[in-house]
């Protein structure tokens, strides 16, 4: 009889969804897909379709390279429990995220690149395999979720963009809309939101660009229609939204970085053993159960990032 020897950041089997839970849900998606719901929950791609963006199939079986290691968060909770200052501080700005407009879209990228260019947002998937994979979402502020994405490899877009070798660093800026966005009036952030990754980072396999969740287009609240998904990272260096992806040889100045560098560094790596200024990192609450669980190193997913930070040494790294 094999004896199997887990590793420190694996959870056990009997905390991972079941498969034919995992079935369940994608037969009543596909139901939900005939015709209108009621509920958050349906907001989850109502934005997308209602504005006319052509949504490529995203009912997808998920990699299982990557496996969740714990239940799915419940469709309502992720829907209605989100960051996005740009409409609001309140976790439950769904309702105002409606406001905004997601099509027609198109991303520029430019910087240090063979050929600036604008691409518009079907073209780019035209140019990509979408792919499903169930990731964790852990928060700087100590809530978690585990959420089905459906997306492409950070990797193809670097390679579309075509950078030059002396490229160091990725930087997302995402979309500014005054007219929907009332959070763009507050004098205390500095607008836009801009996050960034080495170039290591933006090419490592787990680095994703997710344009659904839950097998349909992504909610307006959710970053609609893409946005970036990091999820060894602390949640706030994965931007929503974006419109430029630019490339360039110095780290760039992140936007929470230059709102408090010390409690929001560019790196934001997870880790359990380097609190935040006020408060702890060790646990982490989910979301939808509130249960506490331990927070894992990377979240989890060290086996696939860590060589990323070797050498690297304090709390610089997780900062």
């Amino acid at each position: 009889m094999p004896i199997i020897r887990r590793q420190g950041w694996e959870i056990p089997e009997s905390r991972v969804t079941p498969e034919a839970a995992v079935l369940g849900r994608r037969t009543l998606l596909a139901g939900l897909a005939a015709g209108p719901v009621l509920g958050a929950g349906s907001l989850l791609g109502a934005g997308a379709a209602r504005a006319g963006i052509a949504a490529p199939a995203m009912n997808l079986p998920p990699d299982p390279a990557y496996p969740a290691g714990r239940a799915l968060t419940t469709e309502h909770a992720a829907a209605t429990y989100n960051n996005y200052y740009e409409f609001s501080q309140d976790k439950d700005l769904w309702r105002a995220a409606q406001k905004m407009t997601i099509a027609p879209w198109s991303i520029r990228i430019e910087g240090m690149v063979a050929k600036p260019r604008t691409i518009g947002f079907e073209d780019l998937l035209a140019q990509v395999k979408l792919e499903e994979r169930i990731y964790r979402h852990r928060c700087v502020e100590a809530w978690a979720m585990t959420v089905p994405w459906t997306g492409f490899p950070m990797a193809e877009l670097v390679k579309l963009a075509d950078p030059l070798p002396s490229a160091k660093y990725v930087v997302f800026t995402t979309i500014e809309q005054p007219k929907s966005m009332p959070g763009l009036d507050s004098p205390i952030f500095p607008w836009p939101y801009v996050e960034g990754v080495t170039m290591a980072e933006a090419t490592n396999p787990l680095a994703f660009i997710s344009v659904g969740m839950f097998g349909k287009p992504l909610a307006k609240q959710s970053g609609a229609p893409i946005r970036i998904t990091l999820p060894w990272k602390y949640g706030f260096k994965s931007g929503k939204a974006f419109v430029k992806v630019a490339f360039t040889d110095r780290q760039p100045n992140t936007f929470w970085a230059q709102i408090a560098p010390n409690e929001y560094g560019f790196w934001a790596n997870v880790n359990p053993a380097v609190p935040h200024p006020r408060w702890s990192q060790a646990t982490e609450r989910l979301i939808g159960t509130d249960d506490r669980v331990p927070t894992q190193i990377f979240n989890g997913y060290g086996p696939f990032v860590a060589s990323l930070y070797a050498g690297m040494k304090g709390d610089m790294l997780y900062r």
